[in-house]
Formats: C-alpha cells, sequence, structure tokens
C-alpha cells in the first residue's frame, strides 16, 4: 500500500558518518520520526538506489537532511538531485553547512592530498607509490572512481540550500526538536535560517566560573589537565566558545574538553577564525613591555601563543570553505 507519509531522507557525503550516528542516537524517538515520515532514502542504512531517486518526481521528497561536505564529483552529482527531488533541503552538520575538516584540504592541492593519503602516512604498505585514478582497467572491464572537485565545497556554494543546522554532529535533542516542529505543521522559519542552535554563544550555557583572570599563555590539552570547574580560556586552553554559536549545551566544555566551533560562528558576518583568534589573544596576559627588549619580547610573545600549534586547524577547523583564506590550491599547484 502506497504511503501517504511525507518522505524524509539523509544522504551522506564527505563527511565521517557521526551525523547519522547523532540521528540513531535519538533513540525511541526515532519511533516518532516513522510516524510522521517515510524515512525513504539513506545509504548507510536503506537499501533505496540512486535510480529509484531519479525516478520520482521534482519535489517529491519533503525534507533531506544532506550531511558531507562536496569533495567529488559524485557529491555534487548527489546533491544537484536530491535538491531537485525535495521541497525542504538542508545542510546538515558542520561539513554541509561551512565544509568542515574536509574543506582542510583546500590549502593543500589535490596531488599533495592524494600523495599524503596513498603515500605518505606512517600506517601505508605502498612502495610502488601508487594512487588511484579516475579509471582503472580490470578483466572483467574498467572501474570508474568520481574525481575530486578541485576545491571541498560547502553544500550552499553549491546548490540552494533552505536551512542550515550545524554541529559535529548536530546534537539528538536539536534534531528531534526539528523533527518535531515540521511534524507538528507549526510554521517554518524563514528560508535561510539557522536551526537545530541559538543565537547566544556556547559560553552562555557553559557551567564554568568565570574569575576574570588572564592566562599566562596558550596551552595544548595534553599540557595539563583542567582545574574544574573554572572557565578553561582562563586557564590558557585553546576553548573558542566565546565566538561560537551555542545550542549544545556546551557539552565539550563540560566534560573538560574545549570548545573547537563545531556549531559556527556567532557573528555570521565576521571571520570566525579571527574572531576566535582575537578572544584567546584577548585572554593572555602580556605582561610588562617595560624595559624589555624587542628580541625578549618576542621570544616571550611566541611562548606564550606556543599553544597554537595548528593555527588553520584551530581557528578555521569547521569553517574554511567561506573564508577569506579559503582557497590556496592555485597558489600550491
Amino acid at each position: 500500500m502506497t504511503t501517504q507519509k511525507p518522505k524524509l531522507a539523509m544522504y551522506w557525503a564527505a563527511s565521517c558518518g557521526g551525523c547519522e550516528v547523532s540521528l540513531a542516537n535519538i533513540h525511541e524517538a526515532i519511533l516518532e520520526v516513522d510516524a510522521h515520515f517515510d524515512f525513504m532514502f539513506c545509504p548507510c542504512l536503506l537499501d533505496t538506489k540512486k535510480k529509484d531517486i531519479e525516478a520520482l518526481p521534482d519535489g517529491d521528497i519533503f525534507l533531506t537532511l544532506f550531511n558531507g561536505a562536496l569533495r567529488t564529483e559524485e557529491n555534487l552529482e548527489m546533491a544537484t538531485l536530491l535538491r531537485r527531488k525535495s521541497r525542504l533541503f538542508v545542510a546538515f552538520g558542520s561539513c554541509a553547512a561551512t565544509g568542515g575538516i574536509p574543506a582542510l584540504a583546500n590549502h593543500h592541492g589535490i596531488a599533495d592530498v592524494l600523495e599524503t593519503a596513498f603515500c605518505s602516512v606512517p600506517s601505508i604498505d605502498n612502495p610502488e607509490r601508487l594512487i588511484p585514478g579516475t579509471t582503472c582497467q580490470v578483466p572483467d572491464g574498467e572501474l570508474e572512481l568520481p574525481a575530486f572537485l578541485t576545491r571541498v565545497l560547502a553544500l550552499h556554494e553549491a546548490v540552494p540550500v533552505d536551512y542550515t543546522m550545524p554541529g559535529c554532529p548536530p546534537e539528538s535533542e536539536q534534531i528531534i526538536a526539528v523533527v518535531r516542529h515540521v511534524a507538528s505543521g507549526a510554521p517554518l522559519p524563514p528560508s535561510g535560517a539557522q536551526i537545530g542552535c541559538t543565537d547566544r554563544a556556547v559560553c552562555d550555557e557553559c557551567p564554568r566560573e568565570k574569575r576574570t583572570t588572564l592566562a599566562s599563555r596558550l596551552i595544548r590539552p595534553f599540557e595539563a589537565l583542567p582545574e574544574p570547574g573554572w572557565c578553561l580560556v582562563e586557564q590558557g586552553f585553546l576553548c573558542v566558545g566565546s565566538s561560537t554559536r551555542g545550542g549544545c549545551v556546551a557539552l565539550c566544555p563540560t566534560a573538560n574538553m574545549p570548545c573547537t566551533g563545531c556549531y559556527g560562528s556567532l557573528d555570521q558576518s565576521a571571520d570566525p577564525g579571527a574572531t576566535a583568534l582575537a578572544t584567546l589573544v584577548a585572554a593572555v596576559d602580556p605582561g610588562s613591555a617595560v624595559g624589555v627588549d624587542e628580541t625578549a619580547l618576542l621570544a616571550g610573545l611566541k611562548d606564550a601563543l606556543s599553544g597554537v600549534a595548528d593555527p588553520l586547524g584551530t581557528f578555521y577547523r569547521y569553517s574554511l570553505s567561506e573564508t577569506v583564506v579559503a582557497d590556496r590550491a592555485k597558489e600550491v599547484e
């Protein structure tokens, strides 16, 4: 019997799969999803084929949660197809929203990425230094792999997106809240809105005490154990919660882990890395420069900032695809 329930789809592009796990983590509330939607496409869970989606009338899928950045031609093809078949198209998770961790590859050429992945990693045993190509001849015929795009794209850079739901991954409580809102028939937010998050900083949700003190230097997580209950930034840890959109209930800082910014920039008009950097620099005690020569002053500053071992991965971990420093591919090539 043909179902009359609206169709729900979920797709996994260039990402780790944590977004699918977050959906599974709504536990018994998955029964609500089944009650309200015909969950009919999710390649890691269901056996629906691409040809089944192609056969649907345009707009026949009510809601698609598309997670992952666009790294390959296949990712782009599926994004275009699912956008055409969906009435509501959601960039689900950090990788779809802003490129995520895959977009860090935009500061390297494709050749360098492939060489690193297949030849240089210590666990790789590839003495012939073989690198996959887009085609390969085998006895049964020719095998094809989708080619890399020139650069990793956030979803909205390729197709129109109705809503963005940030997070790495989005929190399960936020997912079920969105599903319930859509299923209730209540008015939807304006197109282009951020959903499943708040317009307040992670710091506003964090229970850790602010003592209005400055750290002597920025430190890396392996260098010290955080003092329980005290603001991580004031202890010198690289926590960017003050510049990150909330909605996660500060889960990482509560568990003694610095916020890494997965819910995206609180100020959508600002450069996320620059905002996070400014926040952290302001939390470090510069000391007195009176009577200190330039060499000693520079050495002190370098020591104070030595905890930032990877500036790009620290300040643009989830947002590199759409920032002013986003693309050095031509330069690198």
